[in-house]
């Protein structure tokens, strides 16, 4: 009995252990590669315009929508930005637009002296109709309790 049930076991695990030959001629040869044409800037400027610009917006969709934006590696346009302010203003959150005006600052980096007067050129008309203030009018672009560096006291 259990030299049978031996003979079986192992018969069995050599079956299942036993390499399994793929013929070349059943292997097919795919490239696993992005080729495809990407979407280009005005199309993408045109696609988060359109998303923003949507009568029936709120405030989840925006903040989902500047989160997208700010996952990316790149500043949005200034377009898009305007957009989002006046989807803020369409809901009455006047307090989304100062994050948003915030988040655009940050994501401009060390390129800050270069690229944040370019946007707050490009958005001024903008807040003048929406009456939005800007980060630096409201006084949020230095903290009002920040303590001084220990290490750079002296």
């Amino acid at each position: 009995m259990f030299r049978l049930l031996s003979k079986v076991t192992s018969t069995t695990m050599r079956v299942a252990l036993k390499p399994t030959m793929v013929r070349p001629s059943l292997v097919s040869q795919v490239r696993l590669m992005s080729g495809g044409g990407g979407e280009s800037d005005a199309e993408f400027d045109a696609r988060y315009v359109a998303y923003f610009d949507r009568a029936d917006i709120d405030g989840w969709e925006i903040r989902k929508g500047m989160a997208d934006l700010c996952a990316m590696d790149m500043v949005p346009e200034p377009v898009i930005v305007a957009s989002a302010l006046r989807a803020c203003r369409r809901i009455n959150d006047y307090s989304l637009t100062t994050r948003i005006l915030e988040i655009i600052k940050i994501k401009c980096g060390d390129k800050e002296a270069e690229f944040w007067p370019y946007i707050m050129q490009e958005l001024k008309p903008t807040m003048d109709e929406l009456g939005i203030l800007s980060i630096e009018e409201m006084g949020y672009n230095q903290p009002e309790l920040a303590l001084p560096n220990p290490y750079e006291i002296h």
